[in-house]
């Protein structure tokens, strides 16, 4: 079966960096778009990355471009996400999510989160 495992998460300074990766199984990386959100406590699940299948073409929100960077290596069934000049407000659990067809579609699976949490 499909599961995504999130890790690289932990406790940073503000201005400091963290390298997220999302293990993937049970299906064929190659062929899927895959997204990161984060969740912050008291608000909703937000995306905030996508990277395609197709170009390994990348989307950010606003509130990450230029500081976060997503990958993906689909010989090794991983997809990463480079953070840096981490923020407070950066606080959250980071999820991965895998989508049916291209960035934007449809969300099929879930993993499970990596708490991130940035404070001096």
């Amino acid at each position: 079966q499909v599961q995504l495992v999130e890790s690289g998460g932990g406790s940073v300074q503000p201005g400091g960096s963290l390298r997220l990766s999302c293990t993937a199984s049970g299906f064929a990386l190659e062929y899927y778009a895959m997204a990161w959100f984060r969740q912050a406590p008291g608000k909703a699940r937000e995306e905030i990355s996508c990277i395609s299948s197709i170009d390994d073409s990348t989307e950010y929100k606003d509130s990450v471009k230029g500081r976060f960077t997503a990958s993906r290596d689909n010989t090794k069934n991983m997809v990463y996400l480079r953070m840096n000049n981490l923020k407070p407000e950066d606080t959250a659990v980071y999820y991965c999510a895998k989508y049916f067809g291209g960035c934007g579609g449809q969300l099929e699976d879930w993993g499970r989160g990596t708490q991130v949490t940035v404070s001096s």
